[in-house]
């Protein structure tokens, strides 16, 4: 039997088959372009296997995940220009008469260290997942399910309080200017230091101000949810930056709640090179495929 994962992000899209036990057979990744060329990349892709038994779709959104809507499946008012109100799974089934699993790329890496948690014993009932890069969102997971009814969270768009160095700086976000994706997200780097942010050494004071912001998140996702572990992921992203961050949390979290060892709860994703949405998506497509 073979799985398939689409893992859609704002600037390429990862496709990939893999079996039940979740291991990649076979993987490619092109630009995201128009929806037309990118779908009919995808459909391509997938046609040359003949097993397919179901494909778990990750995408950047917003999305519509109800069910009981007429725009399930679609990406829906993305500020990505062209991708606003994009049937995604409509074309997709179109093409392949298979059961398929949609949600978000967040959600998609989420489930995916949810499940290799379980792999390894850790027993996990609940865990948070950051991806911090072009833009910042979160997956939310208790036991075993997503966090979400009326839709799912948008978690990068919470608000912060300011630190003090940073007063001056608008944010990028095009809806909330300065919420933690207007912050700390990737091309923040560049509107504040005219660097990207692969060029900005660790001991510039920018990343003690991104650190700030993120432990923030860190905090309200502990407080409101409080999860088993918070775990960040994308290019943004280092066990360096990391270390920035667990100092901010317990500085900011002045004692008041215990969370144990800070390296145990606040981590890098436990799938290398960002292939928690992949896994991720396997672990969706079976699920869908034995409902």
């Amino acid at each position: 039997m073979l799985l398939g994962s689409i893992e859609a992000g704002g600037t390429k899209f990862v496709c990939a088959v893999g079996n039940e036990d979740y291991r990649t057979m076979d993987k490619t990744q092109f630009p995201t372009t128009t929806p037309e060329e990118t779908l009919q990349k995808c459909i391509d892709y997938f046609k040359k296997f003949d097993d397919l038994k179901a494909i778990g779709i990750s995408s950047f959104g917003p999305i519509e995940l109800r069910k009981n809507s007429p725009k399930y499946g679609y990406i829906t008012n993305t500020p990505k220009p062209g991708w606003a109100d994009v049937d995604f799974v409509g074309t997709i089934k179109k093409a392949f008469d298979v059961p398929i699993h949609w949600t978000t790329d967040v959600n998609g890496s989420a489930y995916g260290e949810y499940v290799i948690s379980t792999l390894f014993n850790e027993h996990l009932n609940s865990l948070v997942y950051y991806t911090i890069g072009t833009g910042v969102g979160a997956g939310a997971i208790v036991n075993g399910q997503f966090i979400g009814d009326l839709g799912h969270p948008e978690m990068g768009h919470v608000r912060l309080k300011r630190h003090p160095d940073d007063l001056d700086f608008k944010g990028i976000c095009p809806y909330h200017g300065d919420c933690l994706e207007g912050l700390v997200s990737g091309p923040t780097f560049e509107a504040r230091t005219g660097k990207k942010g692969q060029d900005v050494p660790l001991t510039d004071h920018v990343w003690d101000i991104m650190a700030f912001y993120v432990a923030q998140a860190a905090i309200q996702v502990t407080l409101t949810l409080r999860p088993g572990k918070i775990v960040f992921g994308g290019g943004v992203v280092s066990e360096e930056f990391l270390k920035k961050v667990r100092g901010q949390f317990d500085k900011l979290m002045n004692g008041y709640i215990n969370v144990g060892k800070l390296e145990d709860y606040i981590v890098m994703p436990a799938i290398k090179e960002n292939g928690s949405a992949t896994f991720g998506d396997f672990a969706l497509a079976l699920l869908e495929y034995r409902k």
